[in-house]
């Protein structure tokens, strides 16, 4: 059997919970080959009495080996390694703001790249940060990795970037087995992996990409809506923005498209809800403008229909996205990647 000191690393100043050490310490022993299959390791009493802790914290660490058949009891004579975990699919946890076919773009993405290396299991928490935190609690411990988006709102529908309990939570995942997913996480910086968007900069930059076709339209109309189910980013907001001022253009901010709009010719509309997208196309048509002519528009956020029908949009590549996530389970990195983000011109700007 195994050394003790050797098989268990206990930091006693860390924050990760004393049974999770435990149980990380005896997974990356046997990933490593350092304990085989059949082999013994210590008993509870053995581990309590050798690192000072308590029956119930070895023993709540034992009871999640056993339950994921990492390790098995034999009556009378101690516990063993059952299965070489190297060999075995990886288990993710894969946590979704909301249900929307850009968001199942990157999770099927992330699907196809993982093949069948792992067993993903899909929850949404619909950016309520409670809900989140109960998927957490509940399933600490249960995965090999845990892939988070956190977009969060509060009880006015605002869209927050962060929350300081969920935070914490993430904390309690050991960094190794963490990938943040579409945001950036300025309190975990760059301590666990992550595949974001630079929402402000993203927009800046693709309509500085756009500047020349731009400067036909008197006036830029950002279609940015306040108060809806899931918020968006501010930071969108704050891009375009910082863009029109920096660029000397007169710019609106609207929060939907109205019924019977007052459209005036050269106006470009930048839209973020698909809503809004097929509401104003409907009234440029009405009104007998040209689009990409008299009227212009930008959509946020590509699909195969907006290419269909020629639209040209600002977005991320979501395909991308998922790829870098199952490739940095795949070969265990942690690194920290700004996700593409493309200006398509298509003709209706």
């Amino acid at each position: 059997m195994i050394a003790l000191d050797t098989l268990l690393r206990i930091d006693p100043d860390s924050r990760i919970p004393k049974y999770q050490q435990i149980i990380n310490s005896i997974v990356e022993d046997i990933d490593r080959g350092y304990l085989t299959v059949g082999e013994k390791i210590p008993s509870i009493n053995e581990i309590s009495e050798e690192f000072y802790l308590s029956r119930d914290t070895v023993e709540k660490a034992y009871n999640h080996l056993k339950k994921q058949k990492i390790i098995l009891s034999v009556r009378g004579k101690g516990y063993y390694v059952a299965r070489n975990i190297s060999h075995s699919q990886v288990k993710v946890l894969f946590l979704l703001n909301k249900l929307s076919n850009y968001k199942l773009k990157i999770y099927n993405s992330f699907l196809n790249s993982l093949g069948s290396l792992g067993k993903v299991d899909l929850h949404i928490y619909h950016c309520d940060p409670k809900v989140l935190l109960t998927i957490l609690e509940e399933n600490k411990g249960d995965y090999d990795y845990y892939v988070v988006m956190p977009h969060f709102k509060d009880d006015k529908l605002k869209h927050h970037n962060e929350n300081e309990i969920i935070i914490e939570a993430l904390r309690q995942i050991p960094s190794e087995k963490l990938i943040i997913m579409d945001n950036y996480l300025t309190s975990l910086g760059d301590e666990v992996a992550s595949i974001y968007q630079d929402f402000k900069s993203d927009i800046y930059h693709a309509l500085k990409e756009g500047i020349a076709r731009l400067r036909k339209y008197e006036k830029l109309i950002l279609v940015y809506p306040d108060d809806v189910l899931y918020p968006y980013p501010k930071e969108i907001k704050m891009g375009f923005q910082k863009f029109c001022t920096n660029y000397g253009f007169d710019f609106e901010v609207i929060q939907t498209i109205y019924p019977d709009m007052e459209l005036e010719a050269y106006d470009a509309f930048i839209i973020i809800e698909e809503n809004d997208l097929v509401c104003l196309i409907k009234q440029i048509r009405e009104q007998h403008f040209q689009m990409g002519q008299d009227i212009g528009v930008i959509s946020y956020n590509d699909t195969p229909l907006k290419e269909l029908l020629g639209i040209t949009v600002m977005s991320t590549d979501f395909k991308v996205m998922g790829e870098t996530a199952a490739y940095m389970i795949k070969k265990r990195k942690k690194e920290v990647v700004k996700n593409v983000f493309n200006f398509i011109d298509r003709g209706s700007v």
